[in-house]
Order: structure tokens, then sequence, then C-alpha cells
């Protein structure tokens, strides 16, 4: 594997979660690698200053760079996925908008994941829309802000998330019509989803923002499953993406012995 040269950054909160969350920056460094990524990294939308710094610092100690983040979106272990089009947490997704934006302007990151949100029981699925049409506006004026882009994601494994295609998300970035919104292209989702992913990614490799790879099935390391990743990788290399791919899987074993089919002078810059 690994026959392009597109570079590469650990997601933190999947990743080396043997360790606690501050120590897992300079466990991807000792890893070989120089550019992570993360989950919103608190449990709530809007932590305290003291937490925030202590964030900041344990990235920022380890000679790491923070390449990407989500904004906050509610409690992912119990389900959540997203606050952007949830009316009952739209105020808490707008409040996180300056912390978000804060944190990455210090650690030099330019791409916000806004996850899009559930389907809500005795919502009107187009009052969503509406919603977070707006909030995906403000996300994208906050962003502007340090030149940074707000990506869309298909999920996959969420049955009430409406955005399980590419197709899907580039409406959403479509109707909202700010420039800084991109496509993220997690090939995991996509596939599992049953998107024709090569095609996704010859026709809309410009508007990529970002790239998150799992193996299929098991969401493990790449070799573990069935996914081409170097062939689709090779793919969005020749079809000009120059970002970050983020290794956002669950490590079969231990994270640190994760890493064998990614030589170590590929995993930094």
């Amino acid at each position: 594997m690994v026959q392009h040269s597109l570079r590469y950054d650990v997601n933190l909160s999947i990743l080396f979660t043997e360790l606690p969350l501050l120590a897992r920056p300079a466990a991807a460094r000792a890893a070989g690698f120089d550019a992570v990524e993360f989950w919103w990294p608190f449990d709530t939308a809007v932590p305290a200053d003291h937490a925030v710094d202590r964030f900041v610092a344990a990235v920022r100690d380890a000679g790491v760079r923070l390449v990407g983040l989500n904004f906050f979106a509610g409690d992912l272990p119990a389900g959540d996925r997203g606050a952007v089009s949830w009316p009952a947490r739209s105020a808490e997704f707008r409040d996180n908008l300056d912390v978000a934006v804060g944190i990455a302007d210090q650690l030099g990151c330019r791409a916000f994941n806004a996850l899009y949100g559930n389907r809500v029981d005795g919502v009107d699925p187009a009052h969503q829309d509406d919603l977070a049409a707006q909030n995906l506006a403000l996300a994208a004026e906050a962003a502007d802000r340090i030149d940074a882009v707000v990506l869309v994601e298909p999920v996959s494994g969420a049955p009430r998330y409406p955005l399980l295609t590419a197709a899907d998300a580039l409406a959403v970035i479509d109707r909202v019509g700010s420039p800084n919104l991109r496509l993220l292209a997690d090939l995991y989702h996509l596939t599992v989803n049953g998107d024709d992913v090569a095609a996704v990614l010859a026709e809309h490799t410009d508007r990529i923002g970002h790239v998150q790879i799992a193996d299929a099935p098991g969401r493990n390391e790449p070799g573990t499953g069935s996914i081409d990743l170097d062939g689709l990788l090779g793919r969005l290399q020749a079809g000009g993406y120059r970002g970050h791919v983020g290794l956002e899987y669950k490590p079969s074993g231990q994270s640190a012995d994760s890493f064998g089919w990614l030589p170590a002078a590929r995993r930094s810059s």
C-alpha cells in the first residue's frame, strides 16, 4: 500500500484512545506523525478557558499541527451526530463557533467539520434543513475570519443522519452558497453507504476540503478490509487534491501497532 504521496494525519478522538486525551498528541508524534485532528474534544460547547488552554498546550508542546477540528456535535458516544440541524442544540452550536475558531487560530488549523445532525422526532425535516443552512452560513462566516473552510460530511452507521452520499452533502453546500464550504470525503463512510466513490473523486475532487480513511468492513486500519484505498487516494492526488488524509479508523489492536501499513518516512510532511 501507499503508492501515492499525500500527507497523513491521525484522528486522536478514535486513535490512541487507550491514553488520556491530552497525552495523545505526544503519542502521535512518537509514532512519527506531525499532524493530528480531533472531534470536539470537550464535553460542552463552551468549555472553561483553562480547559482550552490545556488542550492547546498539549498539541503545541507535542510538536504537532492541528489540521482538523469538529465543531460541537453533541454526545457522539450516545448517538448524537451534530447540532447544525438540531433545534434544541442550535444555540450551543452557535456559541461554539467562536471557541472553535479561537482554538484553530492558535494552532494553525484551517478546517472545521460541521456534523449535520440527526433527524429529530416531531420536527419537520424541512425546518431542520432551513436551520442547518442558517447555521452553516454562520459557521462559514466565522471560519472565514481565519481563512478556514467548513466541511460537510456524509456519515454511515447513523440511521437518522440524512446525509449519506457525496451528492447529499454537496446539495447542502450548494444551498448555503458560502464559498468556503467543502465536502469531507470519508472514503469509508461513502463506501459503506454505497456511493460510487471513484465517480465522486473523478467529478468533485476540486470540492473536497478534507479526506478521511478506514477500511471496510470493520472500520479498521487499511489492509484489513476490501476498499482499494491506494487506488482511490491515487485518484485524489491525480485530480489535484493536496490536503491531508485523516486516519479515522478503529485500530484492531493497540493504536501504536496499527501503522504498519504506512512506512515511517510517510508519516510526516
